[in-house]
């Protein structure tokens, strides 16, 4: 028996027999003992990185009907404020699944209204049961328990039996509250990925709804800036001239850019023609219509771009000439196009009467088109600075990169990649970096894998610059094993989070690379939530290894000299530091400073021989 299923009997056992503790338990209950432990660590496992609600509850459900020994069952989530209950999943009998009932009806109700569990020897006892009458006849006892978080009660667990000489007992209400909390976890976890997934929806929808305004806005504002400049010119002649003309002719332009902005085409300037092609079209409007001294100027090697990528640079040429034409009162203009090696630069200068560009930049204080400015290039991956200073012109400074930058494609502020985890995969085989990746990203939706390297000789460079929570290592990479790469990235960050990736069971590699700090192994055989769980609880400080990996770890070394001399406070300081919890968590657990936990580390480490608190850790998960 592994020590995680070893500690889950001795808890059931303890949980389930209250009455026997301390005292003889028979064989009898061991073995009910391990049974449930072994069901309790499958919904665990199932929970997962899953967060379907229905399939959860079903196996949760299913568990619990098949070690009480009973025939059914049913799962409600409940709204107490509505005063309402839906049933979510029923095993072995049609209890109505998906439909809302009141909460003074049913066992369910009865369950809330006591908040604590029920027992019934007869199903006819329960007020108010929605059992169909031919179902109804055949059951016999129930128990029920409420599914409780944080105080309130979010659910109910029902089991039914059809075995008239099976009375269920108050063992059996502790067993199935053990299965109830759990059912808490998989309810509150799913509706929060469902909070999260509608909040990226709106965010999304609300993304590009601000993209279509911009898009609109740069196409209207320069033909309406002509119009008005044409107008403007017919006032001061107070003749046509031919002004009017033009006056039509922009504005007929302007209507078929936003016709084509509103069928997601590209602006018509960019069909055929080359990026510094479109943009000197508009420095020569720019030029005609408001009188400027306006040039185009391109420097570097010009470098294939996508359609967003010249998309983006040439909107932001165009709002920045509108804005020169429409409000700086310029003299001369100038617009360069930088290609570079990673990315492009997009200069727009003028001499005109500048602005404050703090109240400019500002909610209500117009500057519509310098705001839609900065967030193409952020929403892009891309980066803007403009220089103003009133009186004396204004400089936009554009970045863009050759291709988007991770999520700045779908998210201008970056906030939801800000709440994930950034991990970097290091390995020599492609197709395996890119089954980890796939494998991680599918089960955890708060992992972001930043990068893929398969050169051991870039790691460092690669981590410096990207900053990952944690690096996910090949274990036996060509010329570098992961033990090196461990060494190399504590060496440069000793809080770097590293775990191993396909060791193999009975690797010497495996202690050697814990010693010198990595925080995880995952074998080769290991799945996505395996993944994702070694990942989570790195990123956490905590230590995982998969079981295959546990299992073929050396046993626990000898004690050191003063082994046998622990105390009581560093005994438990010892088994949280194999339990992988940091010093900070062993304080608030133990009720005891920061500063006390390390004095007792410092004593385990010395009295057991261990030459890190990982290996502590690797000695416990081996034991």
């Amino acid at each position: 028996m592994g020590p995680v299923r070893r500690e889950a009997a001795v808890r059931c056992q303890d949980e389930c027999f209250p009455h026997r503790r301390g005292g003889a338990v028979t064989t009898h209950d061991q073995s009910q003992a391990q049974a449930q432990a072994d069901a309790l660590a499958s919904v665990v496992e199932d929970l997962a990185g899953k967060f379907s609600l229905r399939p959860l509850l079903d196996r949760i459900l299913r568990r619990s009907v098949e070690l009480l020994g009973a025939d059914a069952g049913s799962i409600c989530s409940v709204d107490e404020t509505a005063g309402v209950y839906r049933k979510e999943a029923d095993f072995g009998i049609a209890c109505q699944s998906g439909r809302s009932f009141p909460l003074s009806e049913g066992m369910t109700g009865a369950v809330v209204a006591a908040r604590a569990p029920l027992v019934f020897d007869e199903y006819a006892q329960v007020p108010g049961g929605h059992v169909a009458p031919a179902d109804r006849a055949t059951l016999h006892g129930v128990v029920g328990v409420p599914i409780a978080w944080r105080g309130a009660v979010i659910g109910a667990c029902i089991v039914f039996s059809r075995d008239p000489d099976r009375a269920f007992t108050d063992d059996d209400a502790r067993l199935l509250e053990l299965f109830a909390k759990h059912a808490a976890i998989a309810i509150i976890n799913a509706r929060m990925h469902e909070q999260l997934e509608e909040r990226t929806r709106a965010e999304a929808t609300a993304a590009e709804r601000e993209r279509l305004v911009r898009e609109v806005h740069d196409s209207v504002a320069q033909g309406l800036a002509a119009v008005l400049v044409h107008l403007e010119g017919v006032d001061a002649a107070g003749t046509d001239g031919g002004q009017l003309a033009a006056a039509r002719e922009a504005a007929r332009s302007a209507l078929a850019e936003s016709r084509r902005t509103a069928l997601g085409l590209p602006p018509s300037l960019l069909e055929g023609h080359s990026l510094e092609e479109a943009i000197g079209v508009e420095v020569a409007w720019a030029r005609a219509t408001g009188n400027l001294d306006a040039k185009l100027v391109v420097a570097g090697r010009p470098a294939p771009l996508t359609s967003e990528v010249a998309h983006q640079a040439f909107r932001i040429a165009q709002e920045a000439l509108t804005n020169i034409v429409q409000h700086a009162g310029a003299a001369s203009a100038r617009v360069g196009i930088v290609y570079g090696t990673d990315g492009l630069v997009l200069l727009v200068q003028d001499d005109g009467r500048g602005f404050d560009r703090a109240a400019t930049l500002e909610p209500g204080h117009g500057g519509f088109g310098l705001r839609g400015i900065v967030a193409r290039a952020r929403t892009y991956g891309g980066t803007v600075d403009v220089e103003s200073t009133p009186g004396w012109g204004t400089q936009i400074r554009a970045g863009l990169p050759y291709l988007p930058d991770g999520d700045g494609g779908t998210d201008p502020a970056g906030s939801r990649a800000a709440h994930r985890l950034r991990v970097l995969v290091v390995d020599d085989q492609p197709v395996t970096r890119a089954g980890v990746v796939r494998l991680l990203t599918a089960a955890e939706p708060g992992v972001q894998v930043v990068a893929e390297i398969d050169r051991p000789h870039a790691l460092l460079d690669a981590y410096r610059l990207l900053q990952p929570d944690v690096v996910l290592v090949d274990a036996y990479l060509d010329g570098h094993d992961g033990v090196e790469c461990t060494r190399q990235l504590v060496a440069e960050d000793p809080g770097a989070a590293v775990v191993l990736m396909g060791a193999r069971s009975g690797d010497p590699l495996v202690g050697q690379a814990l010693r010198a700090g990595a925080r995880g192994c995952v074998g080769p055989d290991a799945d996505g939530p395996e993944l994702s769980r070694a990942v989570l609880a790195a990123a956490h400080g905590g230590i995982t290894l998969s079981a295959s990996v546990r299992d073929g770890l050396p046993r626990p070394m000898p004690s050191g000299p003063d082994g046998a001399a622990l105390t009581v406070r560093e005994r438990e300081v010892r088994d949280l530091l194999e339990r992988g919890l940091r010093d900070k968590q062993i304080a608030e657990r133990l009720n005891i400073s920061v500063k006390t936990v390390e004095k007792h580390v410092g004593a385990v480490l010395r009295k057991t021989g261990a030459n890190s608190r990982t290996e502590v850790a690797a000695r416990g998960a081996a034991r």
